[in-house]
């Protein structure tokens, strides 16, 4: 288990107007017990209801009777591991999850965007860029109304969808389409700039993959199965051979 991160007991206080139940309601899973109490009291500091669970089997048995609105998740725990239970609850369940990892895994932060996790985070971590984090989170998966997309100032469209620019949201008519905030940051590099190939170095140094060079192309692939008829045969995220990647919005 990586060093816990040092999280200060108090950050914010929450208005004291605010209904309990109006809070967003997270759940932290985590079999470090000391990790899992500072962050469900920091967390609580600022604004939330926080639940907690020391495994898997935990947090199923929570989720059965409580609808979450974001998980933090721990990908090494003993028995089912944070991957392992993504891909699961990915097969019925919408929750946003973001996945705790130590700073060297590599291959654990791959396999959790493969597996579903809205972003990760490397231990140890600053406490307020988890709060920074879920926070981003959470406003990007909301709903919007149709009148909210219609209110932006710039969309880019391409076959039956529209990306809204000014709230980088993704439309397939009047339907919101879910995207991870990885899935978005990456969506909108391209979309600024249609028809301009970016390289995979282009897309790392300007920050639209969190990640290293193999991190783009997992990213490219789940992109591709939301706005592709067919993802192998890619029709508006193209591949251009020895140089990157680039949106076509009209093929």
């Amino acid at each position: 288990m990586a060093e816990s991160p040092s999280i200060p007991r108090k950050h914010a206080v929450p208005d004291e107007a605010v209904m309990a139940e109006d809070l967003p309601h997270i759940l932290v899973v985590d079999d470090d017990h000391r990790l899992r109490e500072l962050l469900r009291r920091f967390l609580s500091d600022n604004g939330f209801r926080v639940s907690a669970a020391g495994d898997a089997a935990e947090a199923r048995a929570r989720m059965a009777g409580v609808a979450y609105d974001l998980m933090v998740l721990d990908v090494m725990m003993p028995g089912e591991s944070g991957i392992e239970l993504t891909r699961d609850l990915r097969r019925r369940e919408r929750i946003p999850i973001l996945m705790l990892t130590a700073m060297g895994e590599a291959e654990h932060r791959i396999a959790g965007l493969e597996s579903g996790v809205d972003d990760y985070l490397a231990k140890p971590f600053e406490p307020r860029e988890l709060l920074l984090r879920i926070r981003t989170i959470l406003r990007r998966v909301g709903e919007p109304s149709v009148a909210q997309a219609a209110a932006a100032d710039t969309e880019v469209r391409f076959g039956p969808f529209r990306f809204d620019l000014g709230q980088s949201i993704l439309w397939r008519g009047d339907t919101p389409v879910r995207l991870t905030e990885a899935e978005a940051a990456l969506l909108r590099a391209f979309a600024l700039a249609p028809g301009v190939t970016f390289s995979r170095e282009d897309l790392v140094d300007g920050s639209a993959v969190n990640g290293g060079i193999r991190t783009v192309d997992v990213q490219i692939t789940r992109l591709r199965r939301k706005i592709e008829p067919d993802s192998k045969f890619p029709r508006f995220l193209q591949t251009v051979r020895g140089k990157g990647y680039v949106l076509r919005l009209e093929s």
